[in-house]
C-alpha cells in the first residue's frame, strides 16, 4: 500500500452507491490504525463480498474461483512494490497459518495484485515465494483485476509519483476469510495479529459446514 503519510486515517463502509455498492476502505498514516478482527461478519441485506474470478498464476495457468471450490481461502489484495503494509499483511497471513499447524492446510492463502501493469505473473510468483511458498500469487489483465476487486469491494487507485519517481498504489488493506461455500466468513483489518486471525479461523473450522 502507498506510504500514505499525508492521508488521514479512514475506515469506512460506503453503502448505497450505484444501487447498493459497498466499498471497504482503509487508509493509514504509515503508522497504522487499529482494526480488530471481525470473525462474524454481518453485511447489509443483498450485499455480497467475493465471487467469480479468472486470473493467472506464476506458471501462466488460468486460475478461477472454481479451482478452490470446497476450500477455505485467505485473500489479500496488494502489490509487490508496496513499501510496508502489503509484505506485513502477507507475513501475518503466513504466521497465522503456522499457528494453526496441520489445520492450516485447510486454508489456501491468495495474494491478488491490484497493479497488473507491473505485477506480471512471474513477478508475483517470485515475490510470494520470498514471503511464503504456500501463498498463491495471482495476476491478470487490468479488466480481470478490476472485476475481482469489484467482487470483493476493494478500493484501489494509481497515485502519480514525483517527477522521475514511479507511481504508487493507494488501496484498501483488509484480509478476507472466504468459506468453502464461497461466502465471506471473516474480515481482518491491517492491525489484526496472526494470533487473532488464527483463532478466528480455528473457530470457523470448528463450526459445522452446510452440506457436511
Amino acid at each position: 500500500m502507498k506510504a500514505a503519510r499525508t492521508l488521514v486515517p479512514l475506515i469506512a463502509l460506503v453503502l448505497g452507491l450505484g444501487g447498493g455498492t459497498l466499498w471497504l476502505m482503509h487508509r493509514s498514516t504509515g503508522q497504522g490504525t487499529s482494526v480488530s478482527a471481525s470473525p462474524d461478519v454481518a453485511l447489509p441485506a443483498g450485499v455480497k463480498i467475493g465471487g467469480a474470478f479468472h486470473l493467472v498464476d506464476p506458471h501462466g495457468r488460468t486460475v478461477s474461483d472454481t479451482d478452490f471450490k470446497g476450500r477455505w481461502l485467505l485473500v489479500y489484495f496488494g502489490y509487490t512494490t508496496c513499501p510496508d503494509i502489503c509484505p506485513t499483511s502477507l507475513q501475518t497471513m503466513a504466521r497465522a497459518l503456522d499457528r494453526l499447524g496441520p489445520r492450516g492446510q485447510a486454508v489456501v492463502p491468495l495474494f491478488i495484485t491490484i497493479d497488473p501493469e507491473r505485477d506480471t505473473p512471474e513477478v508475483m510468483g517470485r515475490y510470494a515465494a520470498m514471503i511464503d511458498p504456500r501463498i498463491v500469487a495471482l495476476s491478470g489483465t487490468p479488466q480481470a483485476i478490476a472485476e475481482v476487486a469489484k467482487a470483493y469491494h476493494v478500493y484501489y487507485a494509481k497515485v502519480p509519483g514525483k517527477p522521475g519517481e514511479p507511481y504508487a498504489m493507494d488501496h484498501s488493506a483488509f484480509i478476507y476469510l472466504v468459506g468453502p461455500d464461497g461466502h465471506l466468513a471473516a474480515l481482518f483489518g491491517p492491525q489484526s495479529s496472526a494470533e487473532e486471525i488464527a483463532a478466528a479461523i480455528a473457530r470457523k473450522l470448528d463450526q459445522p459446514q452446510e452440506g457436511a
